[in-house]
């Protein structure tokens, strides 16, 4: 059974960016546009792994990310943050944390790396 990533981006054109390269991968992939309903899609896709961007419309995935981990249902699912305006090495450390961080723009092989890298640790 493949594994199921959620990759939640505001941009349309890395969703489909993500959903080809992850798909020809063979990973099953949900996206979303809209943080605010990411625990929806949650309970509903039920992914292995999260990519997360962290600057969405009106949110901050970095906010979305602690409440991801700050609930006993979801905090066992890696979360990816992605962003081109922030290095986020050293929040890894925080309690809350990302598993992971990935500067835009990201080297596709780098990217499946770090994602095989989330996977095989939550297993």
């Amino acid at each position: 059974m493949p594994k199921k990533i959620l990759a939640v981006d505001d941009n349309p054109a890395i969703l489909d960016a993500l959903n080809d390269i992850l798909s020809f991968e063979g990973y099953e992939v949900v996206t979303l546009s809209d943080g605010s309903f990411i625990f929806e899609a949650i309970a509903e896709s039920h992914p292995d792994l999260i990519l997360l961007d962290v600057m969405l419309d009106n949110l901050d995935g970095r906010d979305i990310c602690h409440a991801i981990k700050d609930d006993r249902n979801t905090n066992h699912i890696p979360v990816i943050l992605i962003s081109a305006t922030h290095n986020l090495q050293d929040t890894l450390k925080n309690e809350g944390a990302p598993n992971d961080f990935i500067a835009k723009p990201f080297d596709i092989d780098f990217l499946l790396t770090k994602i095989d890298t989330q996977l095989r640790h939550a297993a």
